[in-house]
């Protein structure tokens, strides 16, 4: 045991792992203790950050769609990971069953139906629009599309792509530094790499436990709509170690067993809920809406993407778009080792299909069918979902949306699976691309971390998530949420700007043969043997 336990230690990258270990277990040690002055102090740290910094969170996710379409439609777009003769690791379904679970899918789930709700009764001050009117169930509707497809989306490819390629093509380490390597060649270092990571697993770490907290109110949720529990710490509590259990399970199998089977069902049971929704909900209204709101964010794309509330004081999107680039920032250069990493044998623009577009409609079309239905359920007076928003929970709602409609009995149970199931595949990834971000040697012959360091990373964040929601509640993991987004900016940034520099060369970033020492010295001998020959004659 103590051999297994030393190997584990001489394993650890010590600058990527200990300070990110440290900073967690010290900040969920004072949340404990001292739930009401950490809440106070992350706050604080949280508006300033905002008041002062918000504009950039909104100015980077604006750039990195800018990056993101100049990939697509430049010759970068034809480079493929891993050279000509490299075979996808999977089938297209299962490859894009797992970019969608991995990534955005926990949350659309959990506010595709009481986000709009948010944005239908309390629209932002300033800009005139009366609560529960016409014109809020627009703003509502545009609102989604904004959160939920191209701009946070585009968040999550752009590092994706320029890992696989740095990982893959130009065989650099398995760091989140190798995603800005076009641009830090000259600095590059162990040192250097594992400082990047340090600081990102501890974002990460912030943005997972927001989403697992999520996670765990949406179960909550659902169990209380199915058996009348009612959704309190203990509950709480108790599927928080239920689902880290199975997520670290599922992690601990490695990256191509658990996660793909996982997905693969999940996929299809999202593909039934869609469809029974979208033939028994309100769907005239849906389309109407739908279609409508997707002209006023298309027109209003530029504004309503560097929307920051300055000019006016407005604290709408810093409660909002801000909170969800902050995650997202968060999450994404993390995430991305786990998506560049089964993005082998695929070229850049078929990753940005499966990365970018796709997910993109498939979250547009959730958001028409499901945050339409919402909307039209409160304006009709079918279902007071404000009242049960205010009165219980966010988590509420769309149980309570799927309660008016036919055969709720089955389709509740269903709703539940891909609510479970999506939480455990994102966690799966993270916690894979976290553990490995820790760890010596990963390479891409041998690609899967220690089950210990994968089980250190799960009960890390789902710990962190559970004190949060049961002694801050949703706000709390909000607020940490905004902390863990801020150092993440530079990263984002700094990949736009490599992608743009990477452009005016792309063959530069083709697959690179990787010479090894004993290749090279045979490829010496030979010039050796070569020179003597024509030495002698």
């Amino acid at each position: 045991m103590k051999n297994r336990r030393d190997i584990m230690f001489k394993q650890i990258r010590p600058i990527a792992f200990w300070p990110a270990f440290i900073l967690l277990v010290s900040a969920l040690a004072l949340n404990w203790v001292f739930p009401d002055i950490f809440i106070n102090n992350v706050t604080v740290a949280s508006d300033w950050m905002l008041k002062n910094f918000g504009w950039a969170f909104s100015l980077t996710g604006f750039l990195v769609i800018i990056a993101v379409i100049s990939m697509y439609f430049s010759k970068l777009g034809e480079i493929k990971i891993g050279g000509s003769d490299a075979k996808p690791l999977m089938s297209n379904f299962n490859w894009f069953a797992i970019t969608l679970c991995t990534t955005l899918a926990a949350g659309i789930v959990f506010w595709g139906t009481a986000e709009p709700i948010y944005h239908l009764a309390y629209p932002p001050e300033t800009l005139g629009i009366q609560p529960l009117s016409p014109e809020a169930a627009k703003f509502a509707m545009e609102t989604m599309f904004l959160h939920w497809t191209f701009t946070p989306y585009a968040i999550y490819a752009l590092p994706t792509v320029l890992f696989a390629i740095s990982f893959y093509n130009l065989k650099k380490p398995f760091s989140i530094g190798s995603q800005i390597s076009p641009i830090t060649e000259k600095i590059e270092s162990d040192k250097f790499y594992q400082i990047i990571d340090a600081v990102c697993l501890f974002c990460l770490s912030a943005g997972a436990a927001a989403a697992f907290g999520t996670s765990t109110l949406n179960i909550g949720g659902a169990l209380n709509s199915i058996t009348g529990i009612q959704s309190t710490p203990g509950l709480w509590l108790l599927i928080s170690i239920t689902l880290a259990s199975v997520f670290i399970f599922s992690a601990c199998t490695g990256v191509m067993k658990g996660i793909k089977i996982l997905s693969s069902l999940n996929m299809k049971v999202y593909y039934l809920i869609v469809i029974f929704v979208f033939f028994v909900g309100p769907t005239a209204y849906c389309l109407n809406l739908g279609t409508e709101a997707f002209g006023g964010y298309l027109s209003g794309f530029f504004s309503k993407n560097l929307y920051t509330g300055g000019a006016a004081n407005e604290m709408w999107p810093k409660s909002w778009t801000m909170f969800y680039w902050a995650v997202w920032m968060a999450w994404a250069p993390v995430t991305a080792c786990f998506l560049g990493r089964i993005s082998y044998g695929r070229t850049v623009r078929e990753i940005l299909n499966v990365n970018f577009i796709f997910p993109s409609i498939f979250g547009a079309l959730w958001m028409v069918i499901f945050s339409g239905t919402a909307i039209n359920y409160q304006l009709t007076g079918k279902v007071n979902l404000v009242k049960i928003l205010n009165e219980i929970g966010p988590e509420a709602v769309g149980y309570a949306i799927l309660r008016e409609m036919p055969f709720s009995n089955i389709i509740i149970p269903f709703f539940f699976v891909i609510v479970v199931i999506t939480a455990i595949t994102a966690f799966d990834s993270t916690t894979n691309a976290m553990s490995a971000l820790s760890i010596k040697n990963i390479s891409i012959e041998n690609q899967e971390a220690p089950t210990s360091s994968k089980v250190v990373w799960g009960i890390i964040v789902s710990a962190i998530a559970f004190i949060m929601i049961s002694k801050t509640g949703i706000n709390g993991i909000k607020t940490l949420s905004n902390l863990g987004g801020f150092p993440a900016i530079v990263i984002e940034f700094l990949a736009c700007t490599c992608v743009f520099k990477m452009i005016k060369n792309p063959k530069k970033y083709e697959y690179q043969e990787k010479v090894t020492q004993q290749s090279f010295q045979e490829e010496r001998v030979d010039e050796v043997s070569k020179s003597s020959e024509v030495y002698q004659s």
